[in-house]
């Protein structure tokens, strides 16, 4: 039995708990080596941020921040070994796989942001053009590329690596994808180095170089200035193009969309498990990416109040978990009520009906007209008195009919219809004056609301 501490501990601040978090990851192995190259990238990244300003080329300032970019992929890396480590918990039930696709969101958009302000840049610099050093432009360009490519070649940066395979191409990668072709219908043996497409930041650091070995050629020959901050825009336009489709991608993830290319396998599973034995309807489904490569997703399905619950539930996870890997399913049976009865619930005389039926007829009062066709009172001129008790119906004698109609089929009872020729010899009467009137029907042996005059068929009043 341990201290029994009344009140609860103080929580850490935010610098306690990213320690404790830093540590937790710095007990793997592999996070040694992204540290490792984050701070030679850090080093890196300050040189060429020095050799920007000496040279005051802004192509090389927008090749750095390519530079700048792989630290944030690096971080990311880092992210994704974290997560790796973490379990789910009450906060988060579904685990902390989102977190790699926020750091992939926030440094795609970060890349962009960097290229808008290179575009800024260079359009100050298109009014007044400021002479460009070439001393340390090439040796700034052949080290941020060889930093670059190594980084990218030593590290496997799992998110990343899935987003540039998911996403849509860029407009480089379909415009080298052209090249490849040709290039590849002369030359077969480079199809497996330039097909289906290239990396992306691969492609962005080589395109970047070139333009820079460009850029240096033209400045020394002829000393065409401009063609630095022509340089920087191409760079920079390459750079949004190449980091708009993955945050694209990475941000329908964080809007928990359905991914277009499983709608048409999700349907098809949705269709198998709708004619399973005992499912009546699937509805309110949603299928979402939890993460990169991990699909989440709910649904709810109604069975019929027979089905088990259980084999239902087992048969609908075995055909979603294939492609759904975190599946909630809410079963409910069929909602739709029906009486049941029991043979206690049915009266035993339901089938006892009396020879006679008692019904209560109005009785007449003094000054009450007498309308002719309904044998009812007229209602009197002015409404009765509120709390008046003296309406028709509360002083009633009963009225005896006898109980000759048709019978239901199949109940054991008489039952039949009168000769053709004893049809015309009925009709209907007033039940007041017990006259005939000159209508008549071919319907027999259906009493009417006041009674059936037929031959031998009379209202009786109880006495």
């Amino acid at each position: 039995m341990g201290t029994i501490y009344l009140f609860r501990k103080t929580q850490r601040s935010l610098l306690g708990k990213l320690t404790q978090e830093f540590q937790l990851v710095t007990a793997d192995r592999r996070s040694w080596k992204i540290l490792l190259f984050g701070a030679v990238n850090v080093i890196c990244t300050g040189f060429l941020l020095t050799w920007c300003h000496s040279t005051n080329s802004m192509a090389l300032t927008a090749y750095t921040y390519l530079t700048i970019f792989d630290l944030f992929s690096l971080i990311t890396c880092l992210i994704s070994y974290w997560v790796t480590t973490k379990k789910p918990s009450h906060t988060y039930s579904f685990g902390f796989e989102r977190f790699e696709v926020l750091a992939v969101f926030a440094s795609t958009v970060l890349a962009q942001l960097g290229a808008l302000f290179i575009l800024k840049e260079s359009a100050e610099r298109l009014l007044e053009q400021p002479e460009i050093h070439t001393g340390r432009l090439l040796v700034g360009t052949f080290v941020a590329l060889f930093f670059n490519l190594f980084t990218m070649m030593s590290i496997k940066n799992k998110p990343f690596a899935y987003v540039s395979e998911a996403a849509s191409t860029s407009w480089l990668q379909e415009h080298v994808a052209d090249l490849s072709r040709s290039l590849c219908g002369i030359i077969p043996g480079l199809s497996s180095i330039f097909l289906p497409r290239m990396n992306p930041f691969v492609l962005i650091d080589l395109a970047g170089a070139l333009a820079l070995c460009i850029t240096y050629m033209l400045i020394e020959i002829n000393n065409y200035f401009a063609v630095d901050t022509a340089s920087a825009v191409a760079i920079a336009v390459m750079t949004f193009g190449t980091m708009y489709p993955m945050s694209v991608y990475s941000g329908k993830v964080l809007l928990q969309t359905t991914p277009p290319h499983v709608i048409g396998q999700l349907d098809k599973l949705l269709r198998e498990v709708s004619t399973l034995d005992g499912v009546l309807e699937v509805r309110n489904e949603h299928f979402w990416t939890l993460g990169f490569g991990t699909m989440a997703g709910s649904v709810h399905v109604r069975i019929r109040r027979d089905a088990n619950e259980q084999m239902v539930l087992a048969h609908v996870t075995n055909r979603l978990n294939s492609l759904v890997s975190m599946l909630t399913v809410q079963i409910f049976k069929d909602d739709w009520a029906r009486p049941v009865l029991s043979s206690g619930a049915m009266p035993s005389n339901i089938l006892n009906i009396p020879e006679h039926h008692i019904i209560q007829m109005p009785s007449l009062k003094t000054g009450d007209e007498i309308n002719p066709l309904t044998s009812t009172p007229s209602k009197p001129s002015s409404p009765p008195p509120e709390f008046a008790f003296n309406t028709p119906g509360k002083h009633m004698n009963p009225v005896i009919l006898s109980n000759t109609q048709t019978r239901p089929f199949g109940m054991g009872l008489s039952y039949g219809s009168t000769p053709y020729g004893a049809t015309f010899s009925q009709g209907l009467g007033v039940p007041a004056f017990g006259t005939t009137q000159g209508l008549r029907t071919g319907i027999p042996n259906v009493a009417n609301r006041y009674g059936t005059y037929a031959p031998g068929q009379f209202t009786q009043f109880k006495q």
